[in-house]
C-alpha cells in the first residue's frame, strides 16, 4: 500500500540529505526503516557496504546507491558477514558528499561513516553491534559461528574500542525502542531519543475465518530463536507454518517435527494473508523491537511473544494494569517448556482478544506516525545543531 509523503517542514525544505545503511541484501525491519527515510527524502543518494541488486523495494531501488570495496570481493553478496573483520574499515572507505544532514541507519557499522565537514550526523541505531557485545555468545558461543568462532575472540576487544570511538562521529543518537536507547547509554554513554520504527499497518487487515496454525515471520539466524518455537509446537503437536530464511534453516528443519512447515520468504501479499489466518504469531527471540509482531496485531491476531526486549513496548498483556485490551500473552523464561505453557495460556483466552482492537493498538506505529515524527525531530536537530561531540569525527 503506498504511503503518501507529507509536506516537509520549512527546516527541512532544500536540505541535502545523504543516506547511510549497512547492506541492502533483503527487506527485513531496518529496511522498512530506510524505505520510510526514502519516503521523506527521495532525492537522497544511498551510501552502503554492499548491495544485491533487486533485493529491496523499488522505492529504495530507484535511487543512486554507492556501495563500498566490499561489494567486489569473492562471494560477498552471499557470504558477506563473512567479511566482517572488515566491516570498519569498509565503512571507512565511503566518502560522503558534501551535505547538510548524514541521516544513517545501522545495526552493525553505518553509525561509523565519517560525515562530511558542516554537517550533521543523526544515526538511528537499531542496536550497538550485536555481534560483539550483547549477543556474542549467540553468534559465537559453543557451536556456532564456524571459523570465525576461533576468529572473533581476537578480535573483539578491538571492535569494541572502534566501535565506541567511532560514536564521535555522531552529533544525536536515536533509538527504535527504550530497551535500545538503555544500550546506548550503557556501551556508549551517549543518550538517545525513541522513535519507534514504522509498521505499514495499513497493509494488514484482520480476516473473517482463522485457520489451525501458528505463524512465525524470520530471518532464521541464531538470536531469533526460532528453534523455540519449532520445539514447543513439537511438544504439543501443534502445526507451526515458519516464513523466512537464514543460515540456521538447516539446523532447524533437522529439529522440526511433522507439524512444522518452512515457507521460505513469501510476497507481501502472501505474508498478509498468512498473519490474518493464523491463530497467533510467536516471537520467542529477544528484539531490539520487533516489526512482525505489530503486522501481527495489524492483522487481528495476537501474539506470544518473550518478555524482554521491544516486545515490552508493543505486546499488552493479558490483565493490564492500564486497563487496555490485551494483544497478547508473555512467557518470561527463554525455554521451550514457557513457551508451551503460553500457547496453553493463549488458548484458553483466545475468544478475548479482539481483532479490531489489535489492529487499532498497531495503527499507533504506522508509517505515516513515524514519518512525521522523524521528520520533526530532524527539523528540530538541523534548526539547533548543537556541538560536535567528543571523540573522532
Amino acid at each position: 500500500m503506498a504511503v503518501s509523503v507529507s509536506p516537509l517542514p520549512p527546516t527541512l525544505a532544500g536540505v541535502r540529505v545523504v543516506l547511510v545503511h549497512d547492506w541492502l541484501t533483503g527487506m527485513r525491519g531496518g529496511e522498512k526503516v530506510l524505505e520510510a527515510l526514502c519516503r521523506i527524502f527521495p532525492q537522497a543518494p544511498l551510501y552502503t557496504l554492499l548491495h544485491v541488486p533487486g533485493s529491496v523495494s523499488s522505492l529504495i531501488e530507484q535511487r543512486p546507491i554507492r556501495t563500498s570495496f566490499l561489494q567486489s570481493l569473492p562471494l560477498a553478496q552471499k557470504r558477506y558477514r563473512h567479511y566482517l573483520p572488515l566491516f570498519p574499515q569498509a565503512v571507512n572507505s565511503l566518502k560522503l558528499p558534501p551535505c547538510d544532514l548524514v541521516l544513517s541507519t545501522s545495526h552493525c557499522v553505518a553509525k561509523a561513516v565519517r560525515p562530511p565537514r558542516g554537517s550533521v550526523h543523526v544515526s538511528y541505531l537499531h542496536t550497538p553491534m550485536r555481534y560483539i557485545w550483547d549477543m556474542y555468545s549467540d553468534y559465537f558461543g559453543p557451536g556456532r559461528g564456524g571459523v570465525a568462532r576461533y576468529v572473533m575472540p581476537l578480535l573483539r576487544g578491538r571492535f569494541q574500542r572502534w566501535d565506541v570511538h567511532t560514536c564521535g562521529r555522531v552529533h544525536h543518537f536515536l533509538a527504535n525502542s527504550r530497551h535500545v536507547a538503555m544500550r546506548i547509554e550503557r556501551h556508549y554513554g551517549r543518550q538517545a531519543q525513541v522513535i519507534h520504527p514504522p509498521v505499514d499497518a495499513g497493509r494488514f487487515a484482520p480476516s473473517a475465518s482463522v485457520e489451525d496454525y501458528y505463524l512465525v515471520v524470520s530471518a532464521l539466524v541464531p538470536y531469533k530463536r526460532v528453534d523455540l518455537a519449532i520445539q514447543a509446537c513439537n511438544r504439543a503437536g501443534r502445526r507451526l507454518m515458519v516464513v523466512g530464511s537464514g543460515p540456521e534453516e538447516e539446523r532447524l528443519r533437522a529439529m522440526a517435527g511433522p507439524t512444522v512447515e518452512f515457507r521460505g520468504w513469501v510476497s507481501d501479499e502472501h505474508l498478509a494473508g498468512l498473519y490474518a489466518k493464523a491463530r497467533a504469531f510467536l516471537f520467542p527471540g529477544e528484539e531490539d523491537f520487533g516489526i512482525t509482531p505489530l503486522e501481527s496485531m495489524a492483522s487481528g491476531r495476537p501474539v506470544v511473544a518473550y518478555a524482554k526486549g521491544g516486545a515490552m513496548e508493543t505486546v499488552v498483556g493479558l490483565h493490564d494494569p492500564a486497563g487496555r485490551p490485551p494483544t497478547g500473552v508473555f512467557f518470561h523464561r527463554q525455554e521451550a517448556g514457557a513457551l508451551a505453557a503460553a500457547l496453553d495460556q493463549l488458548e484458553a483466552n483466545l475468544d478475548g482478544f479482539d481483532p479490531q482492537a489489535l489492529a487499532e493498538h498497531a495503527a499507533g506505529f504506522d508509517t505515516k506516525v513515524f514519518m512525521r515524527k522523524m521528520s520533526a525531530y530532524l527539523a528540530e536537530a538541523l534548526a539547533v545543531p548543537g556541538v560536535d561531540p567528543a571523540g573522532e569525527r
